[in-house]
């Protein structure tokens, strides 16, 4: 369904056509009005036009009025000032809208009509140790993307890109070496009790002993190299690792599908070789790299970026070059969306301009999307009190138990297993909502206390409205659902034709949260419809009515709402409540 600026953006463009070539047409024909109660709608096409047409902008208006054919839509045209034309929408046109809006499962939200198929490369941890905090954003991030994407119709590959070869495997297998050899022999008993104890005890004898650090670097060696003891030790880290990790996406609602670093480990000579070949990849100081244009060292010389170290070793430029040739041209991927902390957006700037440069993806397939850091109430980095890493599990578990006590705080009458579920809901949404209403790439503060309050731009308010609407139809007697697509929407009270536009005002929204890719937009957008229904609930009686008409019309606005705030809320991968 066309939204009402879009459709309106139509008219104009037929009325200017009979007056100007389209290739000297403005870009924007129709705004939203900053002043709502005067118009909802503003045309400044004609101010940006004087010079084309040599014409006064109001004289540029007048033509445009005159060619309009918006009877049906709007009431009558107005022109404001030196040229602005205001658009004032009908009610019985909003009514209309909505209406057809409710009978839509999409809520008019329409499928792209250009399917591609994309990867989205998210979460992406190092194995061998506990997922973090510092884990959560790609996540979350990465599965809301996703999400919007397979709405819009899109094939999408959920890509976890684990970090599971490399130096700290190396450093875990030389600790098995001297500290239990006994596993080399018997890999197939071989158990990990604590990953993070494990890793912990491994990680302080590689700080404390050069030695210990070497065997290390000569242990990845041998792990690249397939040695049969130490792959096999090697895969019972990244079984325990990984098992976590999905107990993790489970609690999450995360869908995901795992692809390590070692996936690639047979193409990375060979991505060398094919640099090599093309000519972009030379010698430089005993490595091989490729020297971009604009990238320089501080003495204003050119800089490679490395592929291969002087020692035969690779990199991890090397790794992604190979996620990417194998993306694009094994998997035919479209597109690459790659989600990660926005300190990394220098490496992936050259490893995108190189696999353009070889030829093995198109300019803007490949996309980065960086976030930044998940701080303290204090603006510090997130930690414990002790100042360690808090396990991403641990602040799961704790949201969950302040949601169960913040539950049967409100609402004591419910059921043990009503509350535990509000707990699981409420808790588990309101760390993703407090992560994701933000800015993706902005710092953001996460407080407890913000994350579980009841009356601002949270989770638990988003869930409170709904439940207000589904609480509705058990007082009623009927679903308001039942509402949809069948009762006439009747809009009288100023809050009832407040609350209906800004029901549509979904349509223009959601097309720019697609195309930015910006949760926090969506999110924003949920909270001031709740707001708006907040207002019309308290303005608006509808129980008490006896005007039956007007009682299911005003019950068909709270069940689109309801359905609003559902579908946006499954957006960002949280579940709604009918009772909180």
């Amino acid at each position: 369904m066309q939204s009402i600026s879009n459709t309106l953006q139509s008219y104009v463009k037929a009325a200017l056509l009979k007056l100007i070539d389209e290739s000297d047409l403005p870009e924007q024909l129709v705004v939203p009005s900053q002043n709502p109660n005067f118009a909802d709608y503003q045309c400044n096409a004609a101010m940006g036009l004087a010079r084309t047409l040599k014409k006064a902008p109001r004289q540029i208006a007048e033509d445009i009025v005159n060619n309009l054919d918006v009877d049906e839509i709007c009431e009558p045209v107005e022109i404001a000032g030196p040229g602005f034309i205001n658009f004032k929408i009908k009610t019985s046109y909003i009514q209309r809208r909505v209406e057809k809006m409710g009978a839509d499962p999409r809520l008019g939200l329409e499928k792209t009509a250009n399917p591609e198929k994309v990867l989205v490369d998210f979460s992406s941890p190092n194995l061998a140790k506990e997922m973090h905090v510092g884990h959560l954003r790609s996540t979350i991030i990465g599965d809301s993307i996703a999400r919007f994407l397979e709405f819009e119709g899109h094939e999408v590959l959920r890509m976890n890109h684990v970090g599971d070869w490399g130096t700290q495997f190396g450093m875990l297998i030389q600790y098995i070496r001297e500290e239990m050899p006994d596993a080399l022999n018997n890999p197939q008993d071989f158990q990990i009790a604590s990953l993070e104890e494990f890793y912990r005890a491994a990680k302080k004898k590689f700080d404390d002993s050069e030695d210990f650090a070497n065997a290390s670097r000569r242990a990845v060696v041998d792990l690249q190299a397939g040695e049969e003891k130490t792959l096999a030790v090697w895969k019972v880290f990244c079984e325990a690792s990984m098992k976590h990790c999905h107990e993790i996406y489970d609690l999450m609602d995360i869908k995901i599908e795992d692809r390590g670093e070692s996936a690639y480990n047979n193409l990375l000579p060979v991505v060398v070789q094919d640099l090599k070949d093309a000519g972009h990849a030379v010698e430089t100081q005993g490595a091989i790299g490729v020297f971009l244009d604009g990238y320089k060292n501080e003495n204003d010389e050119p800089l490679p970026t490395i592929i291969q170290k002087s020692d035969g070793g690779y990199i991890y430029a090397t790794t992604d070059l190979a996620a990417v040739k194998y993306r694009m041209l094994e998997e035919k991927v479209d597109k690459a969306i790659y989600v990660t902390d926005a300190r990394q957006k220098g490496h992936f700037d050259q490893v995108f301009k190189i696999s353009e440069l070889i030829g093995w993806s198109k300019p803007g397939a490949l996309k980065h999307i960086g976030f930044g850091m998940m701080l303290g109430k204090d603006g510090k980095p997130f930690k414990t009190r002790d100042g360690g890493t808090i396990k991403l599990k641990d602040l799961l578990v704790e949201a969950e138990e302040r949601a169960y006590n913040l539950a049967k705080e409100l609402s004591p009458d419910f059921t043990e297993e009503e509350h535990k579920a509000i707990g699981r809901t409420a808790g588990h949404g309101g760390v993703k909502y407090s992560d994701l209403s933000h800015s993706i790439g902005t710092d953001y503060k996460f407080d407890w206390d913000k994350m579980l309050a009841t009356d601002g731009n949270t989770a638990i308010y988003l869930l409170m409205t709904y439940a207000r609407t589904r609480g509705l139809s058990r007082k009623a007697g009927v679903d308001v659902n039942d509402m949809l697509g069948k009762a006439e929407l009747i809009l009288e009270d100023e809050q009832e034709i407040k609350l209906a536009k800004k029901i549509l005002s979904v349509l223009d929204i959601w097309p720019s949260v697609v195309r930015e890719l910006t949760p926090n937009l969506l999110l924003s957008y949920l909270f001031e419809i709740a707001k708006d229904f907040s207002t019309f609930w308290n303005a608006c009686p509808i129980l008490k009515l006896e005007d039956q008409k007007v009682k299911e019309s005003r019950m068909l606005l709270a069940a689109m709402v309801a359905r609003v705030i559902e579908w946006g809320l499954a957006m960002v991968g949280i579940k709604a409540l009918d009772k909180v």
